[in-house]
Order: C-alpha cells, then structure tokens, then sequence
C-alpha cells in the first residue's frame, strides 16, 4: 500500500483477484490474493459505508481466528506439557555410599521453557513469518516480521505491566531463576540489535545466507548458555552426581544399561514437591485432628496439586479454557486428588498382596499351628479346619510326637482319626498335660496330621507345636527379643512382657522408658509402671504411644526396661524372703525349695524400639509426587474423551458455584465450532504426546495462514499498512492468551518466573525462530536463483530501534524494583505497583504511535 496523489488507475497484478487500485488523491492499495483467500472484490467505486462494513466482517473473522488458533494452541500446549513432563529412573549415590533410585524429569525447566514451551506459545507469529515468505514467492513481507516485533513489545510491556499491578496488596513477587532471566534479557534485547544490524548496517538492504542462519544459530545458543546459567555450570570441577544428607540430588550418575555416561543437571524439584507435601500434611492434621490419614492425604495431594511448580503450558491452558467457557482446570484437582489417592492405595496394596495360591478340591490343616498351655491346664483342644469343597466326607489321621516334652511324663500320648461330614468346618481333637511338682523349663511337643481320605487333601499347616509353661516356679520375666521396629502410624504400641519356666504366684514387675535418638514428647511419651501377673498368668503388654509426625524419613530409638519383680501375697514368697536372709547352710528343704521357685528376670530385660517412618506413608508421598504433575490434569488419553470434553459447559469463575452462567453458555456456543473441529487432534497419550505435536502444529499452520490472508485484506480494505496491521491487530490477537495466562501465573505461583521470566526468552525465540528460519528459506532460495534477498529495512528498523530502547528501560525498571525498592519483580505497595504498570503500559502506547507516525511519514524513520 503507498500514498499517492494521482487520478484512480487499475492495472492487472499476477493472475487473479488482486489488484493496484489508486484512488484519486487518497490512497494505493495493492490487494493481492492471498495463500487460502482470494481478495474481496471489486476494489474500485466502493462506498465508504460498503468499506466500513466489508472491514468488520475481516474484523470478526480475525477474532474468531485467533480463537481458533488459541484453542489448537492449547492442544499443542498440553503436548508439550506432557512431553517436557516425562520422567525416568536413575540410579543415585548418597552420602553414606548407598545406591537408590530415584525419579527424574528427562526435560531440563530451562531448557523446555526456551525450546518447546516457547515455541507452544509463539508458534503462530513463528508459523505466520514463515507462511507470509512462502505465500510471497520468498519475498520479504511486513506482517510476520511485524507480528514479531509487535508481539514481542506487548508481551515486554503490557504483560509486564499487568503482573505488576494484580498482585495481591502486601505481596511480592520475585524471579527464582535470576541468572537465566538475565541471560535470557540479554539475548531478547540482542535479538532484536541483530535484527536492526543486518538490515540496515552490515548489508544494508540485502539479508546474506551466513546472516540468517546465524540468526537462526543464535537459538541454540540462547538455550545452552541459559541452560549453563541454571546449572551453574561454572563451577562443574566434577561430573560425578550424588545425595546430599537432605536427600536432594546435587549429582547423578547415569547406570542404566550399563551406561556410565554422567547426567548434568538434574533438578530436585521432586524433594521440594515431598517436603512441601509433609509440611502440609501436619498443617492439615492440626487444623483436623479428627480426620483420618486418608482424608488428610488428599486434601494434601489437591493443595499440593493447587500450589505445586507449574509450567507456562499449564496456565496457559487454564487461561484459554476460562475464556472459551471450558471451566477452570484447578476446580478438577479435587476429582484428580481423590482419583490419585484411590489409584495409589489400591496400587500399594497390590505390590503388598502375597499372591496366594487356592488349589481345587479340599484342604485341611492346623490353625492355628502354636498352642500354649500351662502345666496346670490338664485336658485342651486342638482346631483343625476344613477349606474348599465342603460336600464331601473327609477322614484325616493324626498323632503326637515328642519335642523336649516326653510323653507320659509331660503329656498323654494320642493318636486317632478325624472325621468331617459334609458341611463340616472344623474339627477338634482333645489332648491332656501331665502337672508335676518339680521345677523344670519350659518344653514343647507336636501334634501331626498324617493322611487323609480321599488322598492328598492335606494343607499347610499339617504340623501343631504345643509349648508347655511350667506352672512350679513363681517365673521367668523378660521380652521375646531385643530390638523392635515399628511405624510411627502405630498409635499406641503393645509391648509384650513374657513369663516363663513358671506361672505360679502373683508378680509385679516394675518398668520405665528411657530416651535414645528419640526423645519423650516428641516421638514418643514416656511411661512408668508396674505389670502385675495374677496366678497363671502369663503375658502382659505395656502399652507405649508413639507420637505421629507423618516424617517421610524417620529413624530414631529409644528403650523400654524392666525392674526386679516381687512376689505379692503368697506365703512361698515370704518364705523365700526370710531364707535368703540365713546361710545356705542353715536353709530347710522347703527355704531352698521357696528360692529355687523365685521369680527373677530372664536374658532380655531391656528392649531397644526403633521408630521408623510409615512405609505406607513413605510410598504415598513417592507416588503421590510423582502424580504431583501438571501433565495429568491438562492430557486426554481418548477421542471420547476430547469430545465430551468439548462438548461439556463448565463454569469459568472463581467462585464455589460450580454451575455455568449465561456467559459461560455464551461463550461455548461461539467456540464450539473450533472445539469439535480440534476434538479430533490425536489425544496427549498417545505416542507419549508426540503425534498430538506433530497433528496440532500444522492444524497451527494452516489456522496462522489463514489469519495472514484476512489480516493483510483487512489491511487492504481499510487503507492500514501491513506492518501497522502486524503490531497492533495481529500482535495484540496472538497476544491475548498469553496475557490471560501470566495473569494466573502471577497470582497463584509465589515465583514470577512464569509470568516474567518467560517473556524475555520467548521473545528472543520468537526473533531466532520466527526471522531466522523464513529468512534462511529465502536467502537460499535467492541464492539458488543468482539473486540476492532483498528486504527493505524502512519500518522495521525504526521499530526495532524504538522496541530496544524501551526493553533496556523495561529491564532496568524491574532490576530497581527488586535490588532497591520493593525487592521483587512484581507487587508491592499498591501505589508503587499501579505507578509502574502505568508506566509500563505508556511505554506501549509510545512504541505504537512512534511506529505507525514513521510508517505513515509523518515523522522520519532512518
């Protein structure tokens, strides 16, 4: 288009529907078909009432283009999500030595963000350069140039600006990654120095091979020393990774299939994802203590779902959906958490569960297969079960056989047959002890079953151990083992005091905890006490309460130990007393048969009680994170699913209403056209995400070039350049998702990384990308013909020169507010937050009306 002052004229352009049509004294338009749309003619002797209208309808048609791009973008977005969110296991060295394997994401943050995930949210100024050089025959254009230009200063500016100001009163906002933001701020504002260099300083006029592709080369670059930055590759002296004694990996060394090649850069984004996720769980059982375990683990699995590291693709998506009437994604955490939970407890209970092997037929066998009886009992019974088919007669046999117990001294020998009726369970046989008055240990003897009929229908257990207690002696006290090891989720914790080689008297036996690595109050609470025996007794418990922290990592200990006992009320053990005041000498018979019957303590009088983490807790956590995971909230994994998805209307507000409003079923009805159409785009599961890329890019493309087509007749038709068409129409609706998903991500993400970070590199991808891919096409392509690539640098030098000065002024503006003023990025105090996104936001306004004033000619450009 040109600015003339000539009488109209019409003359043929290439062979179609366009045309150079001069109005009389007002303006040039040379409207030529585009890639996909063929112009709207006539051209000539059109009323101003017909342009005004013919303008709206490309008005509305880019609109409800840039819907459409915004939703495929989305599905292109949680492709990326779920690629960049693979995981894999690699074997870890901690400090003590020891391997453990551990789960890792495949993609670096930095690395995603400034490849695929910049790409995702760039791809139609990306896509639109590259289309606008082909549509153009491989001549440069202004409207993807500028698109680029003109995206990259609202996204500086305006978005900036906006996450500045909606941050809650009081709160702050600061950049986590500060070395990769200001790497990737150097690069954004170099990009576009390079531009204006190339064009209108080392060739002017002209764009060489060596010049494109190392516009395009500048790309890798960006992503490697961004990524060096984030890894403080610097001061890598060694390449051999390990645990730190928190459990963090500060190195890895790669052991699967025998490859020791070393992993850089791993980041412990898990550990702080469990860390958070234990802190929050003590939080919420404070606040409800009367919940159960199972409860307060989801509420924390959806907070942490609610709070946890989100990437760009994430609120992006969130953002888009609200938009388009498709409900907000965090309302669906609380189903997911829920799902999660389920899935992971029946999960752990299938890797706990013993497969158990059910034969057919029947089976019987001993339960249980221990008995003990006291000396005293005289006759008890024996249980044995039936199990299977129950229908038939069954006839077993079965015996005694001597342990360190004899028969006819210590028992009645037995032998006999059982027999089961149908229907018959079980059966019990009756066996009789032998009581004496001599002081002898404990023995034990057995009880067989020996063959049944019909044959082979014995089952495990086929052996009972019957433990005799003697009953002579006032007993033997002490615990059944030295050391214990329980799960700080056992509440209260039994431990059992055992009393043997004798049950006769009532005893009292003292015992107190005593502190180790666990401390009273804190993992535990101390107890003090005495166990009283009656007569014939022979098992007491103390009963110890753990204190629950719901650690992912416990191991403490502590002791548990046992006093002297004493006898109560019984004339052997006063007899005793006084007998063990005389010499043994002068002892009656009875005196020294009263101190042979004392009780007094066994082998094992001080228990050792090791606390450990609950395991079940422990692998909740583990697969709990491990789901803790954008990619399974945002993924679909069928067409069913994408397409009730599609069809359903969500309520898109904040509120705790969960029903849709007029303006939800407004807004879905508009974009429900694009929604079904886009339904058919491959799911995210399938290929781990890769084909839902590949089919969602070009469903970009031939969306982007559409919008190339409408955007420069709409130009056309209202007399507006390309290139201001580019920066403020085209730029603003590529622009808008992005707005709306730094606008969550500031809000709800406590780093600005995702807000601001982002913008500085996806503008130096776009540049890099965009420019360097459409310009290195059709340098070659000229090359190959004999000619030189020719683009004109007039307006997008002066744009590129005004962008610079301002973005160095943008970045300068946010490092003040952070290292002097509000110490961060973003928030504040409201006036001070509201001052700089006004002046922000002024720096736009600026950028546009200098740019569009030089391409009219009303100011000089260079």
């Amino acid at each position: 288009m040109e600015i003339v002052g000539s009488n109209a004229t019409v003359s043929a352009n290439g062979g179609g529907g366009g045309g150079r049509v001069v109005e009389d004294g007002i303006l040039s338009i040379n409207c030529s078909n585009g890639l996909m749309l063929p112009c709207w003619t006539p051209l000539v002797d059109v009323s101003v009432f017909e342009k005004i209208c013919r303008g709206s309808v490309y008005f509305f048609a880019l609109v409800y283009l840039f819907i459409g791009v915004s939703i495929i973008s989305d599905r292109f977005m949680a492709a990326i999500e779920v690629i960049t969110s693979q995981e894999k296991e690699v074997a870890v060295r901690k400090s003590n030595g020891d391997r453990q394997i551990v789960v890792v994401r495949v993609w670096n943050e930095t690395v995603a963000n400034l490849t695929l995930m910049a790409l995702g949210s760039s791809a139609p100024e990306i896509l639109l350069s590259v289309i606008e050089i082909w549509a153009k025959d491989f001549e440069a254009g202004d409207l993807g140039p500028g698109t680029i230009v003109g995206s990259a200063a609202y996204n500086l500016f305006v978005i900036i600006a906006l996450c500045v100001s909606v941050i809650p009163n009081g709160e702050v906002r600061k950049i986590k990654h500060l070395r990769v933001f200001f790497v990737t701020a150097t690069w954004s504002v170099f990009a576009y120095v390079w531009l204006y260099l190339i064009l209108a300083v080392i060739s002017p006029n002209v764009v060489e091979i060596w010049e494109s592709v190392l516009t395009f080369l500048f790309f890798p670059a960006t992503v490697l020393t961004a990524y060096a930055a984030d890894r403080r590759m610097y001061k890598y002296v060694r390449k051999d990774y390990r645990m730190n004694a928190r459990g963090v990996i500060v190195q890895a060394e790669a052991l699967e299939m025998g490859n020791t090649d070393h992993l850089m850069g791993y980041d412990d984004v898990h550990e702080e994802i469990k860390q958070e996720y234990i802190v929050t769980l003590k939080q919420l059982r404070g606040q409800h203590p009367s919940c159960d375990l199972e409860s307060l683990e989801r509420m924390a699995h959806e907070l942490l779902l609610n709070r946890g590291p989100k990437s760009r693709a994430f609120y992006r998506i969130q953002a888009t959906r609200k938009l388009m009437g498709s409900g907000d994604l965090l309302k669906r955490i609380s189903e997911r958490a829920q799902s999660d939970l389920s899935e992971v407890k029946a999960e752990l209970r299938r890797e706990s569960g013993v497969a158990e092997f059910v034969p057919s037929g029947c089976r019987v066998y001993f339960e249980p297969a221990t008995y003990t009886v006291l000396e005293s009992c005289g006759r008890f019974d024996v249980r044995v079960a039936r199990s299977g088919d129950l229908d038939a007669p069954l006839a077993v046999e079965y015996c005694t056989e001597d342990g360190t117990a004899t028969a006819g001294s210590d028992y009645v020998a037995a032998k006999g047959t059982l027999h089961f009726g149908p229907g018959d369970k079980e059966k019990r046989l009756t066996l009789e002890v032998i009581d004496d008055d001599v002081f002898e240990a404990d023995e034990h003897f057995y009880v067989r079953l020996k063959g049944s009929q019909p044959a082979n229908s014995l089952g495990s257990p086929t052996l009972a151990t019957v433990v005799i207690l003697d009953d002579d002696h006032g007993g033997v006290f002490k615990f059944a083992q030295r050391d214990y090891e329980l799960v700080e989720s056992v509440g209260t914790y039994e431990l059992a005091v055992q009393r043997c080689s004798g049950a006769r008297g009532r005893v009292i036996i003292p015992y107190w905890t005593q502190d180790g690595t666990a401390k009273n109050g804190k993992e535990y609470e101390q107890t003090e006490g005495h166990l009283i025996f009656e007569n014939n007794e022979s098992e007491k418990s103390i009963f110890i309460t753990i204190i629950k922290e719901d650690s992912y990592e416990k191991d403490v200990l502590f002791y548990v130990e046992l006093g002297e006992p004493q006898m109560s009320g019984d004339a052997i053990a006063s007899l005793a007393a006084a007998a063990e005041r005389k010499k043994p000498e002068d002892r009656t018979e009875a005196e020294r048969i009263a101190i042979l019957g004392k009780p007094r303590l066994g082998d094992i009088t001080k228990a050792q009680l090791r606390v450990r983490e609950s395991r079940e807790f422990k692998n909740t956590v583990d697969k709990l994170v491990q789901r803790a995971n954008a990619s399974l909230l945002i993924g679909t994994n069928s067409w069913k699913e994408q397409f009730v998805e599609a069809l359903t209307v969500s309520a898109s507000d904040d509120s705790e209403e969960k029903a849709p409003n007029c303006f939800d079923y407004f807004l879905h009805v508009v974009t429900l056209f694009w929604k079904l159409v886009f339904a058919c785009v491959p799911p995210t599961g399938m290929f781990k995400g890769y084909l839902c890329f590949v089919v969602s890019i070009l469903c970009i493309g031939v969306v982007t070039a559409i919008i190339g087509d409408v955007a420069s007749h709409f130009g056309a038709t209202l007399g507006i350049k390309d290139s201001v068409t580019a920066i403020l129409f085209v730029a603003l609706g590529t622009s808008i998702p992005d707005t709306f998903a730094s606008k969550v991500a500031a809000i709800q993400d406590k780093y600005a990384d995702a807000s601001v970070g982002n913008v500085t590199g996806s503008n130096a991808v776009n540049v890099f990308l965009g420019i360097g891919v459409a310009w290195s096409i059709a340098a070659f392509y000229h090359a190959a013909h004999g000619r030189p690539f020719k683009v004109d640098p007039g307006n997008l030098a002066f744009s590129v020169t005004i962008f610079c000065t301002m973005a160095v002024i943008t970045i300068c503006v946010l490092f003040i507010r952070r290292a002097r003023v509000v110490g961060g990025e973003l928030g504040g105090p409201t006036c001070l937050k509201y001052l700089t996104s006004a002046f922000l936001f002024s720096l736009w306004v600026i950028y546009l009306l200098l740019s569009t004033l030089e391409v009219y000619k009303v100011i000089k450009g260079f």
